[in-house]
């Protein structure tokens, strides 16, 4: 395996969070062919380190091990679990500040960002490993003569938990600490360009005491690895974060074995100012949903919808707030946004901008000198736009906003719903029979009112429509990991007799 990165390892106060190998039944594997991948920092282009290319019959053991595990770790008390979660969680807390300088360097976000993604991750383990203890069953009035009834909760298997790269930590946290909680093993198929945070999580998952199986972390190449966790039938449920469309590339081939899906998809989340509002309050808002990530959130704010005697306040209040966003490397104190994660995400970026401009609508750019570096993009906003428009129906991820104004509270309902995606809408208006036409006529499963801030653990996360399936977080986010056992006890008279 290829020597640890000078600059990675030397920024760490412990070096042995930065692992460069699959994590299988509590080993350290590397690529029994010998193949790797690189790893780079999106800020600069830097080679972090490499991650091993694994076979499939590699894949297949973490499997295995999963499978070996199983028996015992739902074995233990539901209180011996939450133990364990605690001593994890407290071990994120204790080496936060690596967590976030990992996650800076692979990902490119800003360090308070990802030092804020640490809490928010670990605060999933903490909230799961009570959770866990509250997975009550029910007793239920007998219809029949002599018998009692009633129901339990029990782990539905091993779980598969597929993961993206722009949160490479909580996505983790709020599958795996349900599914541990819940008495599930787990196998995690990190994003390749962000592997060093997950097996950071497993390195301090091997220290908190999490059993030999119970958690393994698979490399490999994306399409090859998730073929072979949806077919494995000793796989009962998958959980998976990422675009729609290999949203359902995994369904299908998941179908075979009738796993238990959840899925938290694409987005294309709109932002509706009332015409009560300040529009220097609600462009500062705007900026905030819009360029949080850098843009690359499934809840960042894609389409504006500004009410029109405010519209053009409001578009000079949002281009002073967002040339105020320092773009920058992200770890550089002070800047607020980072590079994308790659050329790619660049070129979607530009061709979003290219698409709206080309057909009418007005660029409107930071004042920033851009910086430079192939996968910075500079935030820009796009007034004039329609419904045609690649601004108006993809999901850019990307600091790119666009703005556009409505007459009516219907309008505006018919303007938001206006896509096949549906996770999280904000509305910002202090008029309390807006506020509430609004909630209820928006066909998301997340809104906000007046908050740019709306997760967190006791949030029951999820969308509708192609945004996906479940819900993760809350007191039900551990019910994608439990089945339901109905039992029923006959002869219960003669017993309670003799």
């Amino acid at each position: 395996m290829t020597a640890l990165s000078t600059t990675l390892s030397d920024r760490l106060q412990d070096p042995r969070l930065f692992r460069q190998y699959a994590y299988i039944n509590a080993r350290w594997t590397h690529a029994e062919n010998g193949r790797e991948e690189a790893v780079t920092d999106p800020a600069t282009g830097e080679v972090l380190g490499h991650i091993p290319v694994l076979e499939d019959a590699q894949v297949t053991a973490a499997v295995d091990a999963a499978d070996d595990a199983f028996a015992g770790w739902r074995a233990l008390r539901a209180d011996e679990r939450s133990e364990i979660l605690q001593a994890w969680y407290a071990l994120l807390q204790e080496h936060s500040e690596d967590l976030a300088t990992i996650m800076t360097l692979e990902q490119g976000k800003s360090i308070g960002d990802s030092r804020g993604e640490v809490q928010y991750g670990a605060s999933f383990i903490r909230w799961f490993a009570e959770e866990g203890k509250r997975t009550y069953g029910d007793t239920i009035p007998s219809h029949m003569p002599d018998a009692a009834l009633g129901s339990l909760k029990e782990p539905v298997g091993i779980a598969a938990l597929i993961t993206p790269w722009n949160f490479p930590l909580a996505m983790i946290t709020r599958k795996a600490a349900a599914a541990l909680a819940a008495g599930c093993p787990i196998v995690i198929k990190p994003s390749n360009e962000t592997p060093f945070t997950a097996l950071a999580l497993a390195e301090l998952g091997e220290r908190a005491g999490i059993p030999a199986g119970v958690l393994n972390v698979v490399l490999g190449e994306p399409p090859a690895v998730s073929k072979i966790l949806c077919a494995e039938p000793r796989i009962r449920a998958l959980s998976f974060t990422g675009s729609t469309r290999v949203g359902e590339l995994l369904m299908e081939q998941s179908a075979s074995t009738v796993k238990r899906l959840s899925m938290e998809l694409g987005g294309n989340a709109p932002f509706i100012v009332g015409p009560d509002m300040d529009p220097k309050e609600a462009a500062e808002a705007a900026v905030a949903a819009k360029y949080q990530t850098s843009g690359q959130d499934c809840l960042a704010a894609n389409r504006i919808l500004v009410h029109e005697s405010i519209h053009d306040a409001f578009v000079d209040a949002f281009r002073e707030s967002m040339s105020a966003q320092t773009v920058g490397n992200g770890l550089t104190d002070g800047v607020d946004l980072g590079p994308l994660i790659h050329d790619k995400a660049v070129e979607k970026a530009q061709s979003i901008v290219d698409d709206a401009v080309s057909a009418g609508a007005t660029l409107h750019e930071s004042t920033q000198t851009p910086v430079a570096g192939e996968n910075f993009f500079m935030p820009v906003l796009l007034t004039g736009i329609t419904r045609d428009m690649k601004v108006w129906r993809e999901e850019s991820f990307a600091p790119v906003a666009g703005v556009l104004p409505y007459s009516n509270d219907d309008e505006a309902i018919e303007l938001a719903n206006d896509t096949e995606y549906g996770l999280a809408s904000y509305v910002y208006t202090h008029d309390m029979r807006r506020i509430w036409k609004l909630m209820r006529g928006l066909e998301f499963g997340l809104v906000s009112v007046n908050s740019v801030k709306m997760t967190g653990a006791p949030v029951p996360f999820g969308g509708v429509k192609e945004s996906g399936l479940g819900r993760e977080g809350g007191s039900t986010g551990i019910e994608e990991y439990l089945e339901t056992k109905f039992f029923c006890l006959g002869g219960m008279a003669s017993a309670s007799g003799s």
